[in-house]
């Protein structure tokens, strides 16, 4: 309906594993509007250095498929069927939010044509992938993210602002921390050459150290449906937790542990029992289906200047405004429950031919007029929940021995990680690391047992230093400032000298069984 209905922005940029951030010298506006932030010690540069070699690879052929040509024509249809052939026809077009959904939307509009406008209420971009300079002039980051090879609409928009370079492409692997055998990974590797899905099977029989050959042969049958069936047998399981769907179809319990917890962390902070099993087969089917869907990239560099601003000069080169510090206060309506305007926090009246919401859920669900709350549209946002996560930056003062790449840690408190220091260009340091790791569940409602999200910030790296120490035995040194790391053995060296926490209480929606088609 035109101007009558808040519309949910038309095209979302995926980002990989979302997380937290925090800032100290931002605006009081930041402060208030953003994640909660702190920030503790200093980085000492004076250890070793590593002897890793940092390498990228090529960037895969990603346009080869049915995904990444059809949002190649969705794009290009802005841009030629559905532009505005008579200047009668521009629109004036307010977005809410200027996350990347925001950016995104007013990227195609503007390239149609029509006059987006987008209204961000804190003074930094991004939404989730937004991040600022702390005093020291280090970059924290609202979260972890990397990008898929299975994210066509975010590739296509990487290449039509030119700025595909800026992604650096890891080893096509995905690596996994071993529980049971501390300090040591184990990977699914994927052979260059062999097509989806062949090269994601082959990749699970090759590895020898998470499941045995009976369980990988017992947990195969009740994924077929998948491949077979597609989007129809995916959406129908949305009634099943992960956990419930691995017992109606006889998988093993082991592979729980040993993947879908990791998985389902990855995917919505959450635990599988807590996780409808249609967000991870709707994963796993896009995956699966494309040869390169699970090679990853690292941005090589902070997002707001690598990412955002390139959108924003996009955005403003075709007549579109990007205004930050822009809160808005009300969607105030007519009396038919038709948009009258936006009413700013500063009192100022925003009228425009259409209106859009790339607000998170648990801000659009504020928003909504008293005229609209009964409308069987937006009733279904009741059922909507964001859900708490953490995210940690964790400066050492040496150099850990690392990995070039994204790890799972399967550790009961700590989701992905990585070394900055060595997978991103703009943070590499030779002499010391400096670890992102996403601190999921961190609430009963994501089902941990501790509701992190209200413990302070020392407790929360106190418990991290434990888990890493447990980890990574030969690496984390005791240290009396963490009482977690006290049961450390004299091999141990690395000290933390720096940490910031952010905490992001509404992040995604919970994707519980029977919510994940609201």
């Amino acid at each position: 309906m035109k101007s009558s209905l808040l519309a949910v922005a038309a095209l979302i940029a995926a980002a990989a594993s979302p997380c937290t951030a925090f800032v100290p010298n931002v605006s009081p506006l930041a402060r208030q509007s953003s994640p909660s932030f702190s920030l503790g010690g200093r980085r000492h540069r004076h250890q070793p250095r590593s002897s890793l070699v940092m390498r990228d690879f090529p960037k895969p052929n990603l346009e080869d498929t049915d995904n990444y040509r059809f949002a190649e024509t969705m794009s290009t249809s802005f841009k030629t069927s559905l532009k505005i052939t008579d200047p009668s026809q521009k629109k004036k077009v307010a977005i809410i939010g200027g996350g990347l959904s925001g950016l995104a939307c007013a990227k195609y509009l503007s390239d149609a044509g029509h006059e987006p406008i987008v209204y961000e209420a804190r003074d930094v971009l991004g939404g989730k992938v937004s991040a600022w300079q702390d005093e020291d002039g280090d970059w924290i980051e609202t979260g972890l993210h990397i990008f898929f090879g299975a994210y066509p609409n975010m590739m296509n928009m990487f290449a039509e602002l030119g700025i595909h370079d800026r992604l650096q492409w890891k080893i096509h692997q995905m690596i996994f921390a071993m529980q049971e055998l501390p300090g040591e990974f184990t990977t699914f590797d994927f052979i260059p050459g062999i097509p989806a899905p062949f090269n994601f099977g082959l990749a699970i029989l090759m590895n020898q150290k998470m499941l045995t050959l009976a369980e990988k042969i017992q947990t195969a049958p009740p994924l077929l449906p998948m491949l077979i069936e597609g989007q129809p047998f995916i959406d129908a399981q949305d009634e099943l937790s992960v956990t419930d769907f691995m017992r109606k179809y006889g998988m093993p319990e082991r592979i729980n542990e040993e993947v879908f917890i990791a998985m389902a962390k990855a995917l919505d902070f959450i635990d599988p029992d807590k996780l409808s099993m249609t967000v991870v087969l709707t994963a796993m089917n896009r995956f699966l289906n494309e040869s390169n869907g699970l090679q990853m990239a690292f941005l090589d560099g902070n997002q707001p200047d690598r990412l955002c601003e390139p959108m924003v000069k996009h955005i403003e080169a075709r007549g579109g405004t990007v205004r930050t510090s822009a809160p808005i206060k009300e969607i105030v309506t007519n009396d038919d429950g038709t948009v009258k305007h936006l009413l700013l926090r500063s009192g100022e009246k925003i009228v425009a031919d259409e209106y859009i919401s790339a607000m998170p859920v648990d801000i659009v669900k504020r928003m909504v007029p008293q005229k609209w709350q009964n409308m069987p549209y937006f009733r279904q946002f009741d059922e909507l929940e964001g859900i708490p996560v953490i995210n940690l930056h964790m400066w050492f003062d040496r150099k850990l021995k690392a990995v070039d790449h994204l790890c799972f840690s399967r550790s009961p408190l700590l989701s992905v990680y990585a070394d900055m220091s060595v997978t991103c260009k703009e943070y590499a340091d030779e002499d010391a690391s400096m670890l992102e790791l996403v601190f999921a569940p961190c609430s009963p409602l994501a089902g941990g047992n501790t509701n992190w999200i209200s413990k302070s910030d020392e407790e929360i790296i106190d418990a991290t230093m434990g888990e890493l120490a447990r980890l990574f035995p030969t690496e984390i040194a005791a240290d009396d400032k963490w009482p977690a790391t006290s049961e450390q053995g004299p091999g141990g060296q690395a000290k933390l000298r720096k940490y910031a926490v952010v905490k992001v209480p509404r992040s995604v929606y919970a994707a519980i069984p029977g919510e994940y088609m609201h």
